[in-house]
């Protein structure tokens, strides 16, 4: 059970006849763990599978996903562009895929598609592994896209003092507060939007954080959406700086350092949502025959 190699980006179940089939999309996808971390998920559960790549066209994402099942495949993790396009497909969304707006795994049962969304549950998983307390605490999160939507609904959940979505414009931030206004009133969690420039002031902004999850693709391209100003408002030593980006010291991550701050990559949080797949899919009975940590720790050896 070898992971496939970075120019396996197209496989066919029909060519691993008698074991179970699953892939990873996206667009780019050459660069992703998923099927690292699975085979190693498979080989702790002692599940023979097979985990490959897709990687449709950006407008072929529903043919692609069609061609797969009915190939024998068994289940599909969903990542960047298709996120959105994997929800509108869904027949059937669980209730988290449904606050979060997007999915990110499906498979097939009763001849129907189901969506789920695993993402937030595995934010949570690795900040609590790490030792980060959320309950009662500052939280901030940079970026009002996807990646941001599909983590709020967990984030209150954990009862948070406040959560504050920060945005470029305060837009996009507003209508995700808007969407979650009554889950956030439910939580007693003040949760409120300002733009990442209101980050700058003392006046707009008060205090500093506990915790601040870079929700942006920013560390992709080796940029932070914080200017210096900013950085020296929400950051102290007692601070805990996540970036969703993994494999490398962001930008963003050096600016929290840079004022004693504790950071981490977004890795943990990769591998625990894939771990929420991989039950989803071989059994929730598995559960402790699969060990994330020892995962998260193979991979960054």
């Amino acid at each position: 059970m070898n992971p496939p190699s970075p120019s396996s980006i197209h496989i066919d179940p029909a060519q691993y006849p008698g074991v179970d089939v699953y892939a990873v999309a996206g667009n780019p996808i050459a660069h992703s763990k998923s099927p690292s971390i699975h085979h190693r998920f498979a080989e702790q559960a002692k599940q023979a599978i097979h985990y490959g790549r897709l990687q449709p066209e950006l407008n072929a994402f529903e043919q692609a996903v069609s061609a797969f099942f009915s190939a024998g495949g068994k289940g599909i993790n969903v990542t960047v562009p298709f996120k959105l396009e994997a929800y509108a497909l869904a027949d059937v969304l669980t209730p988290r895929a449904q606050l979060a707006g997007a999915v990110n795994t499906l498979w097939i049962s009763d001849g129907k598609l189901y969506g789920d969304n695993t993402d937030g549950a595995g934010l949570i998983r690795d900040l609590l592994a790490q030792g980060i307390s959320l309950q009662g605490a500052r939280v901030l999160v940079l970026g009002a896209g996807g990646a941001t939507r599909g983590v709020i609904g967990p984030l209150l959940e954990q009862l948070p003092a406040s959560l504050t979505i920060a945005n470029r414009t305060d837009q996009k931030a507003l209508e995700l507060v808007n969407m979650f206004a009554q889950l956030a009133g439910t939580k007693e969690v003040i949760f409120s939007a300002c733009t990442l420039s209101d980050l700058e002031s003392h006046t707009k902004t008060p205090a500093p954080f506990n915790l601040v999850i870079n929700a942006t693709a920013s560390g992709l391209a080796d940029q932070s959406p914080l200017t210096a100003g900013a950085a020296s408002t929400i950051f102290v030593p007692s601070s805990f700086a996540y970036d969703m980006v993994y494999g490398k010291i962001t930008p963003f991550m050096q600016q929290a350092i840079g004022h004693g701050a504790r950071v981490s990559d977004g890795l943990g949080m990769l591998v625990e949502q894939a771990a929420d797949a991989f039950l989803i899919w071989r059994g929730a009975n598995l559960a402790h025959s699969i060990d994330p940590r020892a995962v998260l720790a193979a991979l960054r050896s």
